[in-house]
């Protein structure tokens, strides 16, 4: 890295070394300095031979190494053989002359394009040449000179540089953009190759491409910050506390290039500066940062380049590790996702597992041999005890570490004693591999799996041995009732988990192993301490044990019904039931929190123990519901029929469902609705009748509650659409369902409750479910409202579902069309009530979404008419029709032809108007009638600026040329047919009426068709007539 070295003068000549510090204010301002070619003097020797050296390195690259040798020796021969011989002329040339003929060559690349690859080719070879040449005088001067003066020595490739320096450092402030971009491009290059420049050379350079930091240019900044990288390293505490405080450009080199980094709008400028900064603590944050750029080539870049770059991955704190690998994988990009995976298998697995073996430094770096222990490292190092819960970031990771470590998957393996000591580690290893192996679609591995992992009846061992293990484990910090335990308790259910995964995947073919995994989970699934993550699993492999058949799932109903029972009993034994009272799951009823404890003989002390008997009681009887409701959700997650069909379900329905709704405690009610949503939705009718309990929950209950509310609802919508699209639909309650999902909009006080109703009224919109342009309209100004960037959620959704629910459909176009004018009208009131610092979306840009959605051109389901096939049997796209665009421009018009319309909207509108989409193939009788509406808008004189009137003009001239087109293929079908029938008027109106179904519906029929059609009517007339 370029460091600084003592002042001396910057002749070109011979001169003895100077000591000097040139002050920064005496640098001239060059603003308005271009590229100065200078008169050449009569041609030399010297000149040619270098002439015809820069000519030929600028072809390619390829000769440079044998260009610079010879360049080198001609300098030789000028700087230490005062003469060269030609011929018998004997020419004298010296250090300046060799100097000045370079530096020709040099400022003539200054007005080369960017665009020509000759001008790079130039730049890399003067840095190559000043960089050999440098090394070469640096080895012919003495060391004791060096150590005695501790400067730069002078030597002639020092004051060639110093001769070029400065002659391109007056030219970064040009006029000109191409001179500015070869300038620095050129300083960027000299920086970087040379190890050390002149401190005085070395500030110009510093202050220079700071300045053009900031130019308008983006190719010009990319070289400013890649010149500047390489200084950055050398800015130290020391040189910013010695700074002039006063001078902004002598300061906080580092500081300028960490706020370009994050504020640059150039991608190219962002990624120049990612690969060339230094790697200190003081960057790196910064630069990880850049994980979640907008660009991709730039988050890559960090995946790909600068995290193997940085060494040893450990070093990197747990969150940082975390949050790398989690936005690496679950990139939008794919080539993102890829340089993660790639990163995680191939270079922090080596950073593991080389650790283990012994190194040599002079040995070269090869790829460790596989290592269990390396890869159980790995993944502690990643705490795969969170990040792998459900389909979290270790398990993405694992799944392309199979694929890609070859190595891996065939040295793996898992004996017994591997299954004796599990770890959480271990156990995923084996849990991911398993997944990897059957999940593959084409069966490839499942030999594979089959080998390695234990049969059936020796993972029922296994899983009941770490089962107990948890049970005991829990059941030892209830007592202790202070989670003394807690994190080896969190590691022993991650295990149990992970034989569940395990156990859920395997073949239950064998009838032996069948029977003894059902045992197990059938016992294990009564155990009232057993985790809720660890029931679902249960009850998700109970479920595949049983069978898919309708035999099977009444047998897992009952199993799981049973175990409901049980858990009831386990908690509360030993208390009898009253004769009047019923024997249901309905034991945490309010009457036990509003009763009245008895009076004791004891007395006030008595008193105080049966109020605390009767407190333990009720949340002993709260926990008894929530655990049987929660297996009953489970058990509901993974059935399909229906339910009136299945009687353990209507039992579980009646005895355990609905006393929870009705119960006063608001845990057990809130997930007893839950189940009654999940029941819903196997029956219709149980359906129909609750939406009104589901809307009051919307409307009377806190925010978990409604966003509860509005998820039963979209999926019982979404499961029996017959509720709201058929036309016996109570209209009442259409009216109260459509008003929960507008409230829920608006709700912008609980972001949740938004995004639950914007996302659910998004899904029933997609699936035609709910058709409502109100609710549409209010989709839409919630799209372009300020107020909405706050709800990444919101944003998200809609940005997504209009556009597709606008090209998906006609009819869905069609809605979208009626709305706009309502949309701009809201928009530009919005924008009225709004200051500017609020950031509303301009409300040009708003119109401009609204025209491409309603833009019939883009539907991807176009209308018959609109598609041909030819003899080959490819798809060929006609005229579209274009109504739609025609019904959005006589709302337009009608809008604003109203006097209430304002001068803003009008200019809205009217820009609008201008991008609209004609095609011949729309309907006449519209063309007319919005042409129409465009003359008396222009006669009434209501385009507020020339911009507008041009946009009724050019809407005028797109319909006129549209049904002239109609009307010149009217008048080729009319005049064939005038000379068979000899002008029978009878002909002419069929012929009408044909062309009118052609032009006005659009049925598909072409000129040529209803020609033929005509035809063949009035040649069946003359058959008749004969």
């Amino acid at each position: 890295m370029p460091g600084r070295v003592s002042a001396r003068s910057p002749s070109a000549s011979r001169a003895a070394p100077k000591t000097s510090s040139q002050k920064l204010t005496s640098r001239r301002t060059t603003a308005s300095l271009t590229a100065y070619i200078p008169d050449e003097a009569p041609s030399t020797s010297l000149r040619v031979r270098i002439c015809q050296i820069f000519s030929d390195a600028q072809k390619s690259t390829a000769g440079h190494r044998k260009l610079i040798v010879s360049l080198r020796k001609i300098q030789e021969d000028c700087c230490y053989e005062p003469t060269i011989t030609q011929g018998h002329n004997q020419e004298e040339f010296g250090e300046d002359d060799f100097n000045v003929e370079v530096a020709s060559c040099v400022i003539r690349l200054m007005a080369v394009k960017k665009s020509e690859a000759r001008g790079d080719c130039v730049v890399k070879f003067v840095g190559i040449f000043l960089r050999r040449a440098s090394d070469k005088d640096a080895a012919l001067v003495p060391a004791t000179d060096v150590e005695e003066t501790q400067a730069l020595p002078e030597t002639p490739s020092t004051r060639l540089t110093s001769h070029l320096l400065s002659i391109v450092l007056p030219l970064l402030g040009s006029k000109e953009k191409i001179v500015r971009y070869r300038a620095t491009q050129l300083v960027a290059h000299i920086i970087n190759s040379l190890d050390s420049v002149d401190d005085e050379y070395y500030q110009l350079i510093r202050m220079g491409l700071l300045n053009r930091l900031r130019d308008k240019e983006p190719m010009i900044r990319v070289q400013a910050v890649h010149g500047l990288g390489r200084l950055a390293g050398n800015e130290t505490d020391e040189d910013q506390a010695d700074s002039d405080s006063d001078n902004e450009d002598a300061s906080g080199l580092l500081k300028k290039l960490l706020g370009v980094l994050q504020n640059d709008s150039s991608a190219d400028v962002r990624r120049s500066l990612l690969l060339n900064l230094p790697l200190t603590p003081t960057t790196l944050p910064f630069l990880l940062e850049r994980a979640r750029d907008v660009d991709s080539a730039i988050r890559r870049a960090l995946y790909s380049r600068l995290l193997p770059a940085l060494g040893d991955f450990r070093h990197l704190s747990l969150s940082v590790r975390e949050k790398l690998l989690r936005w690496g994988l679950r990139d939008r990009d794919e080539s993102v996702r890829k340089a993660a995976g790639r990163l995680f298998r191939e270079r922090w697995i080596e950073d593991c597992a080389g650790s283990l073996r012994p190194t040599d430094a002079s040995a070269p770096e090869q790829t460790a041999a596989p290592s269990l222990d390396g890869l159980l490292e790995l993944l502690e190092r990643i705490d795969v005890v969170n990040s792998a819960a459900g389909h979290g970031t270790a398990t993405e990771a694992m799944k392309g570490f199979w694929l890609g470590r070859l190595d891996y998957r065939d040295a793996i393996s898992f004996d017994d004693t591997f299954w004796d000591s599990l770890t959480p580690e271990s156990i995923f290893v084996a849990r991911s591999f398993n997944d990897f192996c059957r999940d593959r679609e084409d069966g490839k591995f499942e030999r594979l799996a089959e080998e390695r992992m234990p049969e059936v009846t020796r993972l029922t061992f296994i899983l009941q041995r770490y089962s107990n293990d948890l049970i005991n484990c829990v059941r030892y910090n209830n007592v202790l009732g202070e989670g003394e335990q807690e994190e080896d308790t969190a590691e022993k259910e991650f295990i149990v988990e992970q034989l569940l995964h395990i156990a859920n995947a395997l073949d239950y073919t064998d009838e032996i192993g069948r029977r003894k995994m059902f045992a197990l989970l059938r016992e294990t699934l009564s155990i009232a301490e057993l985790p809720e993550e660890i029931t679902r699993l249960v009850v998700d492999v109970l479920r595949g044990i049983c069978g898919s058949e309708a035999a099977g799932e009444r047998e897992f109903c009952g199993v799981v019904l049973e175990a409901i029972a049980e858990v009831h009993d386990n908690i509360l034994p030993n208390e009898p039931v009253a004769d009047h009272e019923d024997e249901s799951f309905h034991s945490a009823r309010s009457e036990l929190s509003e009763s009245t404890p008895t009076k004791s003989k004891s007395g006030g002390r008595a008193n105080g123990d049966t109020s605390e008997i009767d407190e333990e009681k009720a949340i002993r009887e709260i926990m008894i519901n929530m655990k049987c409701l929660h297996i009953a959700q489970c058990m509901l997650e993974n059935v399909e029929g229906v339910l009136q069909q299945n009687i353990h379900l209507v039992t579980m329905l009646n005895n355990l469902v609905v006393p929870a709704v009705r119960s006063h405690e608001a845990p057990i009610r809130e997930k007893g609705l839950l189940c009654l949503g999940l029941c819903c939705l196997l029956d219709k009718a149980l359906a129909e009748e609750n939406l009104t309990l589901f809307l009051h929950c919307f409307t009377k209950g806190h925010d978990a509650l409604q966003v509860s509310a509005l998820h039963i609802l979209c999926d019982i919508l979404t499961t029996h659409p017959n509720l709201m699209t058929t036309e016996s639909v109570d209209a009442a309650l259409q009216k109260s369902v459509y008003k929960i999902f507008s409230k829920g909009l608006k709700a912008f006080h609980a972001p949740d409750v938004s995004s639950a109703a914007a996302t659910a009224l998004c899904k029933l919109m997609l699936t035609s479910v709910v058709r409502d342009k109100e609710l549409l309209r209010q989709l839409v100004v919630l799209f372009f409202d300020p107020a909405t960037k706050e709800n990444a959620a919101v944003t998200q959704a809609l940005s997504y579902f209009l556009p597709v629910f606008c090209h998906s459909k006609r009819e869905n176009m069609e809605l979208m069309a009626a709305v706009a004018v309502d949309v701009i009208h809201s928009q530009i009131n919005m924008s009225d009530e709004m200051d500017e610092e609020e950031g509303a979306i301009g409300i040009n840009v708003v119109g401009n979404m609204l025209v491409d959605w309603t833009d019939a051109r883009k539907l991807v389901v176009l209308d018959a008419a609109a598609v041909s096939w030819n003899e080959a049997g490819e798809k060929e796209v006609k005229a579209v029709n274009g109504d739609i665009h025609l019904t959005l421009a006589d709302s337009l018009l009608e809008r604003a032809l109203n006097h209430g319309c304002s001068r803003e909207e009008r200019k809205a509108l009217g820009a609008m108007l201008g991008k609209l989409s004609v095609t011949s193939s729309s309907s006449v009788d519209k063309m007319r009638a919005v042409g129409d509406l465009v003359i008396e808008a222009i006669d009434e004189r209501i385009a507020p600026d020339a911009t507008t009137r041009n946009a009724l003009n050019k809407l005028y001239q797109a319909l006129t040329r549209a049904t002239g087109e109609v009307d010149s293929v009217r008048s080729s079908i009319e005049e064939p047919l005038v000379e068979q029938t000899g002008g029978n008027e009878v002909d002419v109106e069929e012929r009408a009426e044909g062309e009118e179904t052609k032009l006005e519906v659009g049925d598909g029929k072409t000129a040529v068709q209803a020609q033929d059609t005509l035809l063949e009517e009035l040649l069946d007339d003359e058959d008749g007539n004969l």
